[in-house]
């Protein structure tokens, strides 16, 4: 509870000055940063032919980040193939198989970080620092960028985002209603957040964990003898690396995916209590950072409490259930359940990483999440169909605002009133939209895990009967919500989890970022209706109460039965066993 605690304490100190600092970062306020900064993004700016200044619409803003993806993700998986005759290669590591390739590259594309792969073994360090780590550096910063585009488009476009009635202002003139509004520059979104904010602090993260032993080499590991001489192996070589930068970056970016197969279970990546610490830190610091960056950016600064105040509030309850199911609850001391826990660091501090992990959709573990209590793991799975406890860099904040606009909506028809938010009515091809991208989850989810369960040869898991339904269930839901951890005693490596997950890697992330932003896009040209007595105050605590009760009933209730079946199944069992023994 002391590092749950100073945890918290530790990040809301943090983010508070980084949300405001990420704020002109967005607004593109001047600051001393540009002495530095400038220079640098002006040769960008040129090189991508771009003037920063000029504004693009919503489709065109959706259409350059899709660009971006695929002739990023093209290049990248090229690379996994072609990696043996690449440099930088001293553990002669061949090139990957297509289909791994591919799943690799989607994965990292969509900030997941999902690995049918051990990253020692099967990459090289070129493949691994510009691959992977250049991924995990770009595609948050991708997501920070729809979302601050999205929160624009909301307040009715850059110019100012205040707004007269029935008009905004664009480029010192008034516009009339239903012209397209300016959501932002796509390009220079990226490059200021990837220049002014990611990589300053992932570079004080690398040389934290460098300071705590965490490795930062370029030469090939040592091979040293087996302490036991009798064993079959006679030498091992130790994997090193440039390991540090990739785990800071790793937990900044809610990214997730570790140098080494077992993640932040390996000493390597996680030697000390303090850098497990500086780990844990970093899975929250960007993206509730970002929730402190609302108010600012948007200029009301009453939206931040309220946003800031939903998620703290159902990050308390699922990390206490956590604590609570693998502390204390009836299966809490199952030997079987010991079996992957981290016993350098202790029990508390994997539960906390646990749920951490799953609530932002970072998916890195300092523990195996198939050995949680089955209740611990079925949180981990309810953190991740929320997806927007504290989410993701952007995609977090971007999926809240889906939930958001749903429960304006929805509170909007129980008034008897037509819903608005932030002074623009949310109408018939918004609410077809959104509801696309509910049913969304819950048809891919389900669909892909009884089409994988009901053929055993391709499902892989490593558990019968009620545990071996969760192992399926939790990878395509990790999948879904980008976050990459699983229950590794599932057999992912082969054709069909590759090619699935990578389907579902991309419907998880795309449309969840577009369709909102198109959302946004829509209102922002709208008529602004003046504040009057039935106006809906969003900021409100009552609203957040039922804007909790939208997610939950959204999210949880409909995917009980998978539940049930799954974690909540194998809970009464491992009960019911523990009742009957003498």
């Amino acid at each position: 509870m002391t590092e749950t605690l100073l945890v918290l304490v530790l990040a809301i100190g943090l983010a508070w000055p980084l949300g405001h600092y990420l704020a002109r970062v967005m607004r593109g306020d001047r600051s001393w940063v540009d002495r530095i900064a400038g220079p640098a993004e002006r040769l960008i700016y040129r090189a991508l032919g771009t003037d920063p200044q000029r504004g693009m619409s919503w489709r065109g803003y959706a259409r350059a980040f899709a660009i971006s993806n695929v002739v990023v993700g093209l290049v990248v998986w090229v690379q996994f193939m072609t990696q043996a005759w690449l440099p930088l290669n001293p553990d002669d590591i061949p090139n990957m198989r297509w289909d791994t390739a591919l799943h690799t590259m989607v994965s990292f594309l969509t900030n997941t970080n999902q690995q049918h792969y051990s990253g020692q073994s099967q990459l090289s360090y070129l493949s691994q620092m510009v691959g992977i780590v250049g991924l995990q550096v770009a595609t948050p910063v991708m997501g920070l960028a729809m979302v601050v585009a999205t929160l624009r488009g909301l307040f009715g476009g850059r110019t100012e985002m205040a707004q007269t009635v029935g008009s905004a202002v664009v480029d010192g003139r008034v516009a009339p209603e239903g012209v397209e509004r300016d959501v932002g520059n796509y390009w220079a979104d990226v490059t200021r957040a990837t220049l002014r904010f990611m990589l300053p602090l992932c570079l004080v993260w690398s040389v934290l964990l460098t300071w705590q032993g965490v490795p930062s080499t370029l030469q090939s590991g040592p091979s040293i003898t087996p302490v036991d001489t009798s064993v079959e192996m006679k030498e091992q070589k130790i994997p090193l690396g440039p390991v540090s930068p990739m785990v800071a970056i790793k937990q900044l970016g809610s990214n997730g995916g570790g140098w080494y197969g077992p993640n932040s279970t390996v000493a390597l990546e996680n030697p000390t209590p303090l850098s497990n610490l500086i780990e844990v830190l970093g899975i929250l610091l960007i993206p509730m950072a970002i929730t402190f960056m609302v108010g600012p950016f948007t200029r009301c600064k009453r939206l931040t409490a309220m946003v800031f105040g939903t998620m703290l509030l159902m990050s308390l309850a699922s990390t206490g259930l956590s604590m609570w199911s693998e502390a204390y609850s009836s299966t809490a001391t199952d030997p079987a359940l010991m079996e992957g826990k981290e016993v350098r660091l202790g029990v508390a501090s994997s539960t906390l990483w646990s749920a951490m992990t799953t609530q932002v959709n970072n998916g890195s573990v300092n523990a195996m999440h198939d050995s949680l209590a089955p209740l611990s793991g079925g949180m981990a799975m309810v953190n991740m169909l929320i997806n927007a406890i504290w989410g993701g860099v952007g995609c977090g904040l971007q999926q809240f605002l889906v939930y958001l606009m749903l429960a304006v909506f929805l509170a909007g028809l129980m008034t008897g009133r037509t819903p608005e938010l932030f002074g623009r009515k949310i109408e018939a091809p918004e609410v077809k939209l959104l509801a696309l991208l509910v049913l969304l989850q819950p048809l891919v989810v389900l669909g892909f895990s009884a089409i994988t369960l009901v053929f055993p040869s391709i499902t892989g898991n490593s558990n019968p009967g009620f545990h071996g339904i969760s192992q399926v269930f939790y990878e395509y839901t990790s999948a879904f919500a980008n976050n990459g951890s699983g229950f590794e005693g599932l057999g992912d490596a082969t054709w069909w989890w590759n090619l699935s997950c990578s389907v579902v890697l991309a419907l998880g992330r795309y449309p969840a970022l577009i369709i909102p932003l198109a959302v946004a896009g829509l209102m922002a040209r709208k008529r602004v209706a003046p504040e009057g007595s039935g106006t809906l105050h969003v900021e409100t605590p009552t609203f957040a109460l039922t804007l909790i009760a939208v997610i939950v009933i959204l999210t949880v209730l409909q995917f009980m039965p998978a539940l049930v079946m799954g974690p909540i199944a194998e809970h009464l069992t491992l009960y019911g066993a523990a009742a009957a023994a003498p």
